[in-house]
């Protein structure tokens, strides 16, 4: 399975022809099982990062930091809710200069292996997925579904001409292209919609581009994740057995390269666990073993970064386990874009495959001490709901959803009234697996506990006719990876028909 060096040569006459200096190409060579890079066998060594995940002041000096430590190539995901906030509107200023990031990774002369989705999980705030999609109730997400594809196909017309200047043959620097991602784990399996997105992707792309997927090592997942003109390749860490791993791969792509497109050099944090720790040693020993079959990689992160704001997302496995702000990832790069060990100990498996970038590893960014900072002042947050949203209350005899009252994070208060005296304490619940996904509930302003999704379903309560019973319902994430990828926020009810009112208030 090792990278067979390949050597080409055409004669006319007796001479030897050579590629001139503007022929650029990238491709699959099925013969001798390796990508072929203008016309000569290429092995990619890449790592993940995410400019959505890290200030734009920085994202230079992590990719400087990347290619010191002897990577030719970066793979970047491209999250659509970044991007597309509301149907419609567009943001690719600022922090969410795609472009601009992909100029940068350019100069530092690293190749790009694009995951434009438009699902990309991530950790990310519904995989990427816009949370206005659900507004449609109905709507059946990565499917064939008419509203999704509608949305799909307006989002990538935006998104898919921008990338096509910059693919490797047009005289930039993406190389490879993925379409969807990991779909093999989600449970619809609708390679109607897998057809769609690789017609659409050629039509904005070209036919030369290399269009790939990646999934996990189940039969399930190879299975419902791979189609026929896209180049399927697999994702595992370093306490897999390499060797049955890449013969999963095969079973699907008997020829071409081999291919780990998501190998773990740490792994994501849930809210109340510990922080999840790799061993440096283990990573590169499982890098070196990889390399030396010749196979292509990427090391998934290299720098996590930071879940600003309200971007983290939840996985679903049984139960919802939402994530925890800091996405450090225990990666070669720290959240803070620092090397360390594990990162000196990959370059130097690097090292002995190809030759290293002259010089040393750029330092740790400077650190300052801020000290204490006092905050004396306080308010209740009761006192200034119309400061937080000054639009008057939304009325309903249901609790409405955040999705149905467009309001993509944060916080929604839902407020009623007892409609009787509860003199004997009574359960308030939630049915079927709680509130979505946080609630603080306050009667008459009081603190009174706390519902959680999966975990707390009701409290008991005690009250008089006419109390004000207030639910402080937080969004924590909408599900990126599991089952239930449409996961609408609030599941409340309201109570014997007394009315509620939603205070969309975000905090």
């Amino acid at each position: 399975m090792g990278l067979e060096l390949c050597v080409l040569l055409l004669v006319l006459g007796g001479l030897p022809l050579q590629v001139t200096s503007t022929a650029r190409s990238f491709s699959i060579d099925y013969t001798n099982n390796c990508f072929r890079k203008d016309g000569v066998p290429f092995r990619y060594i890449s790592g993940s990062i995410h400019y959505f995940r890290i200030p734009p002041a920085y994202w230079k000096d992590r990719l400087l930091k990347m290619y010191m430590s002897g990577l030719n190539a970066v793979q970047v995901y491209v999250p659509w809710n970044y991007h597309e906030p509301l149907p419609g509107m567009y943001d690719f200023a600022g922090d969410r200069d795609l472009e601009g990031f992909l100029d940068l990774v350019a100069e530092l002369g690293l190749l790009v292996i694009l995951r434009p989705g438009p699902y990309i999980c991530a950790e990310w705030e519904m995989g990427g997925l816009p949370f206005w999609l659900l507004a449609r109730p109905d709507i059946v997400l990565r499917t064939t579904h008419p509203d999704f594809l509608q949305a799909v196909d307006a989002w990538l017309a935006v998104l898919l001409p921008k990338i096509r200047p910059r693919l490797y043959h047009n005289g930039g620097n993406i190389i490879t292209v993925q379409v969807e991602n990991e779909y093999g784990s989600y449970y619809a399996c609708d390679y109607d919609y897998l057809r769609h997105l690789l017609s659409v992707f050629r039509t904005h792309l070209g036919e030369e581009v290399v269009l790939f997927t990646t999934d996990g090592l189940k039969d399930s997942e190879l299975r419902c994740g791979t189609l026929q003109g896209l180049y399927a390749t697999v994702d595992f860490g370093p306490g897999v057995n390499m060797t049955q791993a890449f013969e999963r791969q095969r079973q699907h792509e008997p020829k071409g390269p081999l291919v780990n497109s998501e190998y773990y050099t740490g792994w994501l944090d849930y809210w109340g666990e510990p922080h999840s720790t790799s061993s440096a040693e283990e990573v590169a020993q499982g890098l070196q073993k990889i390399l030396e079959v010749g196979a292509n990689i990427n090391m998934y992160m290299f720098q996590g970064g930071t879940n600003f704001a309200y971007w983290s997302g939840a996985d679903y496995k049984k139960i919802y386990n939402p994530i925890t702000t800091s996405y450090d990832y225990d990666a070669p790069l720290s959240e803070a874009g620092d090397p360390t060990a594990k990162a000196y100990a990959i370059r130097a498996v690097i090292g002995k495959f190809q030759a290293l970038p002259a010089g040393p590893m750029p330092p740790p960014t400077p650190k300052f001490a801020y000290g204490y900072v006092s905050l004396p002042q306080r308010v209740n947050l009761l006192d200034i709901l119309g400061l937080l949203s000054p639009l008057q209350p939304i009325r309903s005899p249901i609790p409405l959803t955040f999705e149905t009252v467009s309001q993509a994070h944060g916080f929604i208060l839902y407020r009623t009234l007892l409609p009787h005296d509860i003199l004997v304490p009574a359960l308030l619940s939630v049915p079927n697996n709680g509130v979505h996904d946080l609630a603080y509930v306050l009667l008459n302003g009081q603190y009174k506990g706390t519902l959680e999704r999966d975990k707390v379903s009701g409290l008991e309560m005690i009250g008089w006719a006419g109390d004000v019973l207030d639910l402080l319902v937080e969004n924590m994430g909408h599900i990126n990876f599991g089952a239930n990828v449409s996961d609408f926020k609030v599941h409340l009810n309201s109570g014997a028909g007394s009315p509620v009112y939603s205070m969309v208030s975000t905090v």
